[in-house]
């Protein structure tokens, strides 16, 4: 009966026995992403289930991540199909108004200023000795979307799947911890309170509907690699728009959309082993991924601070700082630091044309990266 009790003892002992310093140390980055996203709001729906995943996945003995494990159902039916990417990204389409892009054509450039980081990304992986492949997923962070950067890594360079999803989700819910020191040091007092009219014409509702149909031929077309994300994106907006399936619109914007990040963040956390997670690669990755989204941020306020020039002090340099993808943050982030000069100064719908541009650059930029490097041989 003692022996009986010792084996028994030893049975609930085998967790504590097996837990290595690299599950509690992972277990700790979980709880840090918790508490950004309880106690400082940064973007919970994504940080709150990434960072239970990584919790859970670092629990010895549980093996969430083993073959018939949990998680690893939740990862191999969504992350490597690229179905969860693909259905988020119908949702992000259904969120999206595109008309303050409409209003302005013009700030579609910043969206594609605000790309810069990918490939500055891409050549600095390159030069640290990641294959074409490995480079190639990296960089993708620089879009500061992870939808597009799971879709991307899953397909060709599933090994850094972690690392990458990680860090493009971090770094995108800490936009409004990153981006307002770069946009204080690149612009003047004086710029950031310089107001911005709002057209007075609306656009049709022929046009928004015109316009998702459009963009998808013509990018998917010209760039046929990113056909998935950005037939997506454009399908959730052109049900938006159309207004003749608004079950099937708020279905993809709020029922689908809850579910898939729920079990999506669950699936990145589910990468953050201790033992698999932590080496020297991972902390490259997440440096690089850092680098991208300030180079980013550079890009876009110094391409805003051009367009300010051109027009004559028309465009507020702080908008090109949303021309990223992190929709709808980057926006917001404008709205905030412009009203720190001048609580009068309404930037947001300026941000938000601005981060819709960056929205579809950021497709477009992966789909012909993709296309470009798929038509060379490389991947």
């Amino acid at each position: 009966m003692w022996e009986a009790f010792i084996s028994g003892l030893d049975g609930l002992l085998a967790g504590f026995r097996a837990l290595t310093w690299q599950n509690a140390f992972m277990m700790s980055i979980g709880g840090v992403l918790l508490f950004l996203g309880i106690k400082k709001n940064c973007e919970p729906l994504l940080l709150v289930p990434i960072g239970f995943g990584a919790i859970l996945v670092n629990i010895p003995v549980a093996n969430l991540m083993g073959e018939t494990g949990l998680l690893r159902h939740f990862y191999d039916a969504g992350v490597m199909t690229e179905v969860f990417p693909c259905l988020i990204f119908i949702g992000i389409g259904a969120m999206t108004d595109f008309e303050p892009l409409l209003q302005r054509p013009r700030i579609l450039l910043l969206g594609a200023a605000g790309q810069f980081g990918i490939f500055l990304t891409l050549a600095l992986a390159l030069i640290l000795g990641f294959s074409k492949n490995e480079a190639v997923a990296i960089g993708i962070i620089g879009a500061c979307d992870g939808p597009t950067a799971i879709f991307v890594t899953a397909r060709y360079a599933s090994h850094l799947l972690g690392p990458v999803s990680v860090a493009a989700y971090s770094y995108m819910s800490l936009v409004p911890i990153i981006q307002p020191p770069i946009m204080r040091l690149l612009t003047t007092r004086r710029e950031r309170t310089i107001k911005m009219d709002y057209p007075e014409k609306t656009v049709s509702k022929t046009v928004k509907i015109l316009f998702p149909i459009i963009v998808t031929l013509v990018t998917c077309i010209v760039a046929p690699m990113g056909t998935a994300l950005m037939g997506m994106i454009m399908l959730g907006n052109l049900m938006k728009e159309s207004g003749v399936v608004s079950r099937l619109t708020k279905a993809s914007e709020n029922e689908i959309a809850n579910v898939v990040t729920l079990l999506l963040g669950l699936s990145i956390g589910a990468t953050m082993e201790g033992t698999k997670f932590l080496n020297v690669q991972t902390v490259l990755i997440l440096f690089l991924g850092f680098i991208a989204i300030c180079f980013d941020t550079v890009a876009g306020v110094l391409f805003g601070k051009l367009m300010c020039f051109f027009t004559k002090g028309k465009i507020n340099p702080l908008i090109g700082a949303a021309g990223i993808s992190a929709y709808p943050m980057a926006a917001r982030v404008v709205q905030l630091e412009g009203r720190k000069y001048d609580t009068n100064n309404w930037l947001l719908m300026h941000a938000m044309g601005a981060n819709t541009g960056g929205q579809v650059g950021s497709v477009m930029t992966a789909a012909i990266m993709l296309s470009v490097l798929n038509g060379l041989g490389l991947i």
